[in-house]
């Protein structure tokens, strides 16, 4: 099984890096991809933990807006890690996190909620990238929200009053560093309309001219209808398909491995790389 997006704690995931390839073992999957948000923190210790039946697709989920504010998920793959570009672009990102933070907080506060910077930090693992999830974890650590769900659901949601953007690459910039970096560009759950406004299908003409790679299709976040427009859009633009979990751990629904990448569309997207970065034993 392949499962090319996973989170650890790195970033918003509750699994460390090894315990989550451990966790993938366990269930089956064969190749593995870590794509923390704006961050490549957690490849050393995923590395360590790997076995001769499974091999790391190291990545990361890189934070993107539109010039009309509509927040896109990248996922970069198979990029040279040192890379100086790609790392200040995942810098940059992280650096705009904590004002954002601050911000989303204070409008909390300022309707009553009991919730605090501190709390934030504290339900957030040592080094991780500051985001919402961890906001949720410490909603529902005050009690105020029972799961992250429920927080994502209402008070996080994208078109809540308490949203607030961060500064970020436009989804071609983002393409155009990943693939100077030598990776591979894949659009992450781009039809997830239960997160929020979505990109138009007219959208992706402009970021194949940037040069996408291919389109997360197989999403717990895109019904089936969404998924099948998404195909479609593959196949005229000759995109690969992929399918992935998303998987954070504990705190949200998404299993390992519930929705996976078929063989041939991953040989396909590996192809595409500069050179063979997957890192097996």
């Amino acid at each position: 099984m392949i499962d090319l997006h996973t989170h650890t704690t790195a970033s918003d995931g509750t699994d460390s890096p090894f315990a989550l390839v451990k966790k993938a073992l366990a269930t089956g999957v064969t190749t593995l991809g870590i794509t923390d948000h704006d961050s490549t923190a957690g490849w050393a210790e995923a590395i360590t933990a790997i076995q001769p039946q499974i091999q790391l697709v190291l990545g990361a989920e890189v934070s993107c807006l539109t010039t009309d504010g509509i927040s896109v998920h990248m996922l970069g793959l198979l990029f040279d890690g040192e890379d100086e570009q790609i790392q200040q672009m995942l810098s940059d990102s992280r650096d705009t996190r904590l004002p954002r933070m601050r911000k989303m907080v204070a409008l909390l506060q300022a309707d009553g909620f009991d919730i605090s910077l501190e709390d934030v930090y504290q339900a957030a693992p040592d080094q991780a990238t500051i985001g919402r999830p961890h906001l949720a974890d410490a909603l529902v650590a005050k009690k105020i929200v029972a799961t992250r769900d429920e927080a994502f659901a209402d008070l996080l949601h994208n078109e809540s009053k308490y949203y607030v953007t961060h500064a970020a690459p436009t989804p071609a910039d983002a393409i155009a560093t990943i693939k100077s970096a030598g990776g591979v560009a894949v659009i992450a759950h781009p039809f997830a309309s239960r997160r929020g406004q979505i990109l138009t299908a007219d959208s992706f003409q402009d970021l194949v001219a940037a040069g996408l790679d291919g389109i997360e299709v197989h999403h717990r976040d895109q019904s089936a209808a969404e998924q099948q427009v998404l195909i479609e859009i593959a196949r005229e633009l000759h995109l690969v398909t992929t399918g992935a979990s998303d998987y954070h751990g504990t705190g949200k629904l998404n299993a390992m491995a519930e929705n996976t990448t078929h063989p041939a569309q991953w040989e396909a997207l590996e192809a595409r790389a500069s050179a063979r970065r997957v890192v097996k034993i």
